[in-house]
Parts: structure tokens; C-alpha cells; sequence
């Protein structure tokens, strides 16, 4: 039984390739972006201090970005750091929306594409359950 659940979670060659490719480009627009938060960019300085929660939240959105980033390109942990950067995402669209007067559509691409490599990489979710069953 155990087989059969593996063979049948198990991506095809097209899947994969797309959710290598997506995870690369994903990777490095948050490496940029996180990277930017980091080094402390004076346009990000400016948009913390918009959001108004103190440079410490550029700081830890930085860290979450580059983490989230690397989540992607590390084998068996693409699907979390695709959701992990997704629902950093869905705060960065309420952050445009409600606060920033800067567009929320690079933040909604982002959020769209997270969610499809997560899509893509649907296979790891059920790897790890029947690993913990």
C-alpha cells in the first residue's frame, strides 16, 4: 500500500522541471528583495518607516524572505518555504493596500506564484504524511 501511495504522489518529469524552474525564479527575486531588507536599502528604510512597526520588521521580513528563499531550492522543503513566502505575501498585499500608497501587485504576483510552486510541490505534503503514519 505504502508503494502505491508513493508512486502515486510522485510528480512527473514536466511538474518537477516547472517547479525547479519557479523555485529558482522565486528564489531569486527573494533573495534580492530579502538581501535589499537587509542591508538596509534606503528605499526599504522608507517603506518600513511607512508601515510604521520600526526598522526591526524590515530586519525579521528580511531574514523570513532569504530563509523562505533557500526553503526553496532545499530538496523536501520547497512546498513550506513556497507557503511560508505566501502568507508573507498575503501580508505584504494588506500592508499596500491599507498603508503603503506604493501598487500591491508585485506583492500579488509573488503571492500567486508561492501559491503555484506550492501547487507544483503538492507531492512533498503527502510524502510527509505517509512518512509520519
Amino acid at each position: 500500500m505504502s508503494q502505491t501511495l508513493a508512486l502515486s504522489t510522485s510528480p512527473s518529469r514536466g511538474r518537477n522541471v516547472a517547479a525547479w524552474i519557479l523555485s529558482v525564479v522565486l528564489a531569486l527575486a527573494y533573495l534580492a528583495a530579502g538581501g535589499a531588507k537587509l542591508a538596509g536599502v534606503p528605499m526599504m528604510v522608507q517603506t518600513f518607516d511607512q508601515i510604521g512597526l520600526g526598522q526591526w520588521f524590515r530586519i525579521v521580513t528580511g531574514l523570513v524572505e532569504v530563509a523562505g528563499a533557500v526553503a526553496l531550492l532545499v530538496p523536501g522543503y520547497a512546498l513550506f518555504g513556497a507557503l511560508w513566502l505566501a502568507a508573507t505575501m498575503a501580508g505584504a498585499v494588506l500592508a499596500h493596500l491599507l498603508v503603503l500608497p506604493t501598487p500591491a501587485a508585485p506583492a500579488v504576483l509573488l503571492l500567486v506564484l508561492d501559491l503555484a510552486l506550492a501547487w507544483l510541490r503538492r507531492d512533498q505534503s503527502a510524502r510527509l504524511l505517509a512518512r509520519l503514519r
